[in-house]
């Protein structure tokens, strides 16, 4: 029997990206039993991580001239980056997911829900399919990931009192302030815990920092440990307080308990904590939900996260108290969360306040459904079903979404006949409520050269729409 051909996947992004995209290394062997999988990743990145990844071959880039000498059943690009897209573009498969640009410089994203995904850039306000699932959902069948469990996070004996606080993320405002972390520090060594610093070479002179204004006698292990030591470390940790950085997601996947501090331009529901049990904490305001960058003057966001109050929770987290007795601790400004699979058996953040849902929450559940149903994972009966519900409980926004649909036939009605857009801010002039559907149209229509299939293609998602919305 001849051997199988491999798959190939594209991950040439950051570590974060790296881990999320293990649950698919994890399907695709299921998927494609024999089949190889080559991953190119940055070496930096994938090579301390190998004793913890899934069982598959890693390539740095500079092993790209012999990952084109293959022919593959597939190859994913998970990567944003041109050289990623032009290799996806060089070698020879039977399907191609993902970017993928020609020797002519023509660049394509192929797979329903990588153009979906493509489409959230500055346009994720309601996007609730997390990154870790939109890797997979155009090569995996939808059954196989809600049936997939993975386990919950350790809960250590409670004499256990060391806390991990990773201080650094890819951006400052992604990240608490180092008076912040000082008086964490302080809060959690007043209550019997003892915190540890942890962060990369690039947060050495931000652990000092910390040291000095917290004038206490904190472990900082800033710059002195690797990928594959923290990965140990975490083991003899009872939680590991991280703002949404590739350290957390390494935390998550080897099973220690996470507190997520979602702050700054991040989504949680895409890039939270993927596996269930861990919380995630979050501004409770407007702005701070599915922000793509700060518009404001200040990072108000910021403002909810008092260390006194973090440090409670995360001593109550380390007693192993009870999500019920974890929600009726007094948060003002922040809504505590704890992830989890939905009914839609994918990804989900339950709110342990049980509040009633608000509007972004049931235009969010409209969206999330009907773009499951467009592209296969459900029944059009789901999107009526959350359109039922919207229409209900804010009539405001079902109807500004409602009278954007007469404008949006008129401009796919235009487009068939003449092939370009009415109005190039198609998308953006819609309402908020509708940028969903017209960010996605709008990027559908630029994918296929704005031709008359593409118009054809965006009006069955406009009939599509209109029939949920009745």
């Amino acid at each position: 029997m001849a051997d199988k051909r491999p798959i190939l996947i594209l991950q040439m992004q950051r570590m974060g990206d790296l881990i999320l995209s293990y649950p698919l290394m994890i399907w695709l062997a299921r998927q494609y039993p024999g089949h190889p999988i080559f991953v190119a990743a940055e070496e930096t990145f994938y090579k301390p991580l190998m004793p913890l990844s899934p069982a598959v071959t890693f390539f740095p880039w500079a092993g790209a001239s012999v990952l084109k000498q293959h022919s593959y059943e597939l190859v994913v690009n998970l990567s944003i980056q041109e050289k990623a897209a032009l290799l996806a573009g060089e070698v020879t498969a039977d399907k191609k997911i993902g970017p993928v640009q020609t020797t002519d410089g023509n660049r394509f994203v192929h797979g329903d829900w990588q153009l979906y995904r493509t489409s959230l850039v500055k346009n994720n306000l309601y996007n609730r399919y997390h990154w870790a699932e939109l890797n997979a959902l155009d090569v995996i069948p939808y059954a196989d990931i809600a049936a997939t469990r993975f386990d919950t996070p350790r809960t250590l004996p409670t004499d256990v009192n060391k806390i991990g606080l990773f201080l650094g993320a890819s951006e400052k405002s992604k990240r608490p302030s180092e008076p912040f972390w000082a008086s964490l520090v302080q809060e959690l060594l007043s209550r019997g815990l003892r915190p540890i610093l942890f962060g990369g070479p690039a947060e050495k002179e931000l652990g000092n920092a910390v040291v000095k204004l917290s004038k206490a006698p904190v472990l900082n292990l800033c710059g002195t440990l690797g990928l594959d030591e923290l990965g140990a470390a975490g083991q003899t940790l009872a939680l590991f307080i991280t703002p949404d950085t590739g350290p957390m997601h390494l935390a998550a996947w080897t099973g220690l308990k996470c507190l997520n501090l979602s702050m700054g331009n991040v989504n949680p529901w895409e890039t939270g904590p993927y596996q269930p049990g861990h919380f995630i904490l979050r501004a409770d305001m407007d702005c701070a939900k599915g922000c793509w960058q700060c518009t404001r003057s200040r990072l108000h966001c910021h403002d909810p996260f008092v260390p006194a109050r973090i440090a409670a929770l995360a001593a109550r987290m380390a007693a192993g108290d009870t999500q019920d007795k974890l929600a009726k601790m007094r948060l003002p400004g922040l809504t505590l969360f704890q992830t989890g699979k939905g009914e839609t058996g994918l990804y989900h953040m339950k709110r342990l306040d049980n509040a009633p849902p608000d509007d972004e929450r049931l235009i969010s559940r409209f969206w999330q459904r009907f773009f499951g149903s467009r592209f296969g994972l459900w029944q059009n009966t789901e999107a009526k079903k959350a359109w039922a519900r919207l229409a209900q409980s804010c009539p405001e926004k079902a109807e500004a979404l409602l009278d954007c649909i007469p404008k949006t036939s008129r401009q796919f009605t235009h487009g068939i006949k003449t092939g370009s857009l009415l109005d190039t801010s198609f998308w953006t002039s819609a309402p908020p409520v509708a940028r969903p559907f017209t960010g996605y149209i709008q990027m559908m229509l630029e994918n296929g050269d704005y031709s008359r299939d593409a118009w054809r293609d965006a009006m069955v998602h406009l009939e599509a729409l209109i029939n949920a919305c009745r």
